[in-house]
């Protein structure tokens, strides 16, 4: 099992918020950030020994760098305390995560503030989706995609296609579990979206081809808004021992694979798994946990960038056989009260997917529900919990089994 890292508290923004739009920018959302993650956890600037900050697109949205150093900016009780940024697109969060771990695991820090920050609604729309892109292998796949990502998950798509067949109705029908997941999220983006069945269609008028075979809601949102997390090592709690009963880190896994979509495919042609390496990663995370499969959790939170890497994430996560996440889709076995609950936050196509923040978000989602304080979220009796954070086209992948200390 993996050395003892629990989590004291976090925090999310509203992801429906505009911050741009409001006046903010990188300083007033790490505030917040910071000064209510420290308010959930019980902890004082003063006792924070080490930051990770997690970012993907800082420079490109807003031309601010150097991330590592806003919260010192922001909150003064934080200078000189040790802090650095990073970046693995859509999996920074995670990527962050998983440093703060290494410096509690390696006996350096006792105590580690992790954030999540990204704002996108700073350009017009057609600009976000070019800055997006830089996550691919830039001038060398998607030229032609006006949105470089939903393209690539339909290229995805077309693989599942051919490998094993895919209804796109199977599609349609993860994004409206999570939009409605969605709906009782009071930090979720479109939770006061007005949406009707056609939404869920094929109707070329409410919802309207993106790239390739994908539609507007099977596509996550760009949003701004960021999370946070203090990860505490098992050498405080046993100084705090009033603090015991936390979530705790059970176990991780961490994969990193080409950039290039059709590579990852290409080397996967004549084996079980569309992509073996994000199998791999889940795999780690149960090892690491001391867990047999996928049974033994009582929900997910994944990255569901797009309706087509939930569906991937299904299988992957050997909730179904290869090819066979229809099934689970079907039978309602991804609903909240089914057999394995899957993004009862709504995840990112119903939540709001702030890039850098998303792994981070996860992680505190993932730890209300095993402490019984996800509010109307909640899974019932729900004791441990799994996610999955994925960068680019798989390139890079973070996955966590979250469980509490009483549970061990």
């Amino acid at each position: 099992m993996t050395a003892a890292v629990s989590i004291l508290g976090g925090h999310q923004t509203d992801f429906a918020r505009n911050w741009a739009r409001t006046g903010g920018e990188f300083a007033d959302l790490t505030e917040e950030v910071t000064v209510r993650t420290l308010q959930d956890a019980g902890l004082e600037p003063g006792d924070i020994e080490v930051i990770h900050v997690g970012n993907a697109f800082g420079q490109l949205f807003t031309g601010q760098g150097q991330l590592g150093g806003m919260p010192a900016t922001v909150i003064p009780e934080l200078w000189g305390v040790p802090a650095s940024r990073h970046e693995a697109a859509c999996a920074s969060g995670g990527i962050a995560v998983l440093s703060a771990m290494a410096d509690l695991e390696s006996g350096r820090y006792d105590v580690a503030l992790v954030l999540g920050l990204e704002l996108e609604k700073t350009v017009p729309g057609d600009v976000a989706p070019r800055h997006l892109g830089a996550a691919a292998w830039v001038g060398h796949e998607g030229q032609d995609a006006k949105f470089m990502w939903p393209y690539m998950f339909s290229a995805l798509t077309d693989e599942y296609d051919r490998r094993y067949g895919i209804d796109d109705a199977h599609l349609r029908a993860i994004g409206e579990l999570n939009f409605r997941n969605a709906r009782v999220n009071p930090h979720a983006q479109t939770r006061a979206w007005e949406l009707s069945e056609a939404s869920f269609s094929a109707d070329d008028k409410v919802n309207p081809l993106v790239e390739g075979r994908l539609r507007r809601h099977d596509c996550s949102q760009v949003t701004d808004g960021g999370a946070g997390v203090v990860l505490v090592s098992e050498r405080y709690l046993q100084r705090r021992p009033e603090l015991r009963g936390r979530a705790r880190i059970q176990g991780w896994g961490h994969r990193t694979a080409g950039l290039p979509l059709q590579q990852k495919l290409d080397r996967s042609r004549d084996e079980q798994y569309a992509l073996p390496h994000v199998r791999d990663a889940v795999q780690d995370a149960f090892r690491r946990a001391g867990i047999p499969d996928v049974d033994a959790l009582d929900g997910i939170e994944t990255h569901d960038c797009f309706t087509m890497s939930e569906y991937m994430a299904i299988d992957h996560f050997d909730i179904t056989a290869p090819g066979e996440s229809w099934k689970a889709v079907e039978n309602g076995d991804l609903e909240k009260d089914g057999r394995i609950p899957v993004n009862p936050s709504g995840g990112l196509i119903g939540g709001g997917h702030p890039v850098g923040a998303t792994g981070v978000r996860m992680l505190v989602d993932a730890s209300r529900q095993v402490t019984g304080t996800a509010g109307e979220t909640q899974v019932d009796g729900a004791n441990r919990f799994a996610t999955l954070n994925i960068g680019g086209s798989t390139t890079t992948v973070v996955s966590f089994v979250i469980g509490t200390d009483q549970g061990e």
